[in-house]
C-alpha cells in the first residue's frame, strides 16, 4: 500500500501514522530507542503490505497486467489503491486536506525520530498538498516518474498511469473487493497489537 492508506489505516492514532509512512524508509530490525508507537507503527506497515500482497483479489490483479508491466504491477497497484481511497474519503464527505495537513504536522511533530529520507520527502508532500493529491491522475503521473528514477533498473513506470486507467473499471472493483478485507484486518491488528498505545492527539 502506499502512503495515504498506510496512515488512514492506522486508526487515527498519531504513532501509528508516523510509524506507518517511516515504514518505507526502514530496514531491517528498527532502532530501540525509537518511541514503542513508531516501532509499532512500522510493524503495521509491515504486516499491511504482507496481507496486500498475498490478498486473491490483488494477486489476480497483478497477474492481468502483460509484460513488462506485471513485474512492477504491485508498486502500480499500490499508487492505485490511493488513489481510490482518496475518492472514496472525499465521497463520504471526508475533509482530506485537513487529514493530509494534520498528518503532516504529526511528522513535524516527531521530527527527531523520522529517517533523513522521510524528512525531505515530508518537505515534498507539504509542497505538493499529500497525501490528499493522490486523488489526482496529475501527480500519479508525477508519482510514477519519481517512481522510476528511484528504481536502479531501467523501467517503464513513468508510463505507469495509461495502463492502469486502461483497466480503470476492473482495478475499481478490485479496490471495492479488497479493501475493505484490508481495513478490517489493520482494525484487528490494531486491538491485538496497540491498544495501550493510542495517541489521538497531535
Amino acid at each position: 500500500m502506499n502512503h495515504l492508506a498506510h496512515a488512514w489505516l492506522a486508526g487515527g492514532d498519531a504513532g501509528l501514522e508516523v510509524g506507518g509512512l517511516m515504514g518505507d524508509f526502514v530496514r531491517g530490525t528498527p532502532d530501540e530507542t525509537l518511541p514503542d508507537s513508531l516501532r509499532q507503527g512500522i510493524a503495521l506497515h509491515r504486516a499491511i503490505d504482507t496481507y496486500t500482497d498475498a490478498h486473491p483479489v490483488v494477486a489476480a490483479a497483478r497477474a492481468r497486467f502483460e509484460p513488462p508491466w506485471r513485474r512492477y504491477a504491485g508498486i502500480m497497484l499500490d499508487v492505485w489503491f490511493d488513489y481510490c481511497l482518496a475518492h472514496q474519503l472525499r465521497a463520504q464527505g471526508e475533509d482530506l486536506d485537513a487529514f493530509s495537513a494534520r498528518l503532516r504536522q504529526r511528522l513535524r511533530a516527531h521530527w527527531p525520530w523520522l529517517p533523513a529520507r522521510l524528512q525531505r520527502f515530508s518537505g515534498y508532500m507539504q509542497a505538493h498538498g499529500l497525501p490528499a493529491a493522490y486523488a489526482e491522475p496529475a501527480m500519479l503521473k508525477n508519482v510514477f516518474a519519481g517512481l522510476s528514477q528511484r528504481l536502479s533498473r531501467a523501467n517503464p513506470l513513468a508510463d505507469a498511469w495509461p495502463q492502469l486507467h486502461a483497466q480503470a473499471p476492473r482495478l475499481e472493483a478490485d479496490y471495492r473487493a479488497f479493501f475493505p478485507d484490508l481495513a478490517g484486518f489493520a482494525g484487528d491488528w490494531r486491538r491485538r497489537h496497540a491498544p495501550q498505545t493510542l495517541t489521538l492527539t497531535d
